[in-house]
């Protein structure tokens, strides 16, 4: 059921528990500075890419802002070897783009794949209204709950990229994105 993950997310079914989360936090965040550092040289703005279509539901600031970057592997944090065997299936899964903060990764055949771009737009919007730290500790939990089609962020972002391919009526994907994290806030302070 749409949403249901958003529920379960506010009243505490917590798959990781805080003081688990808290002990791996600092490893991920080291590894994701790592990680952006030794490519940021290969980095560009989204806005530099020049697609037709991003500006229309996204503001400048963010297209200017984010970065995208074209690889053959994706870089993917080794959550097996840091004891997170649990996310075995996220380490292996073929992805074709990955967010981190405020930059995203591509495989180097998508570079030209507007919609692609789009979805990873959503989540650097969700990382940054979320915060690095709610940002992992939702996607993480929602993942090992729910899986990662049905995770909120990603069904967030699908959905979106989803109403981006099939029609030619723009909308505010950052209002869009900051309405829907403001209606799981409200609904987590409702909830206790």
């Amino acid at each position: 059921m749409p949403g249901y993950w958003l529920l379960a997310c506010l009243h505490g079914l917590d798959s990781m528990n805080p003081q688990e989360f808290q002990r791996f936090y600092p490893l991920f965040i080291d590894w994701l500075h790592a990680t952006l550092v030794a490519h940021a040289a290969m980095a560009r703005t989204v806005a530099s890419c020049a697609f037709p279509r991003l500006p229309h539901y996204f503001a400048a600031g963010t297209l200017e802002s984010a970065k995208v970057v074209y690889v053959d592997q994706l870089p993917i944090p080794p959550l097996t070897s840091w004891g997170l065997t649990r996310f075995a299936e996220f380490e292996g899964r073929n992805f074709d783009g990955i967010a981190y903060l405020g930059t995203f990764f591509l495989r180097q055949p998508q570079s030209g794949n507007e919609a692609i771009h789009f979805h990873e737009l959503i989540h650097i919007v969700q990382w940054r209204i979320l915060g690095p730290e709610d940002f992992l500790r939702l996607y993480a939990d929602s993942w090992e709950r729910f899986g990662y089609r049905q995770s909120p962020l990603e069904e967030m972002a699908y959905d979106a990229e989803l109403a981006f391919t099939t029609s030619n009526v723009s909308f505010d994907a950052e209002k869009m994105v900051a309405e829907k994290l403001r209606l799981w806030k409200r609904t987590r302070v409702a909830n206790g």
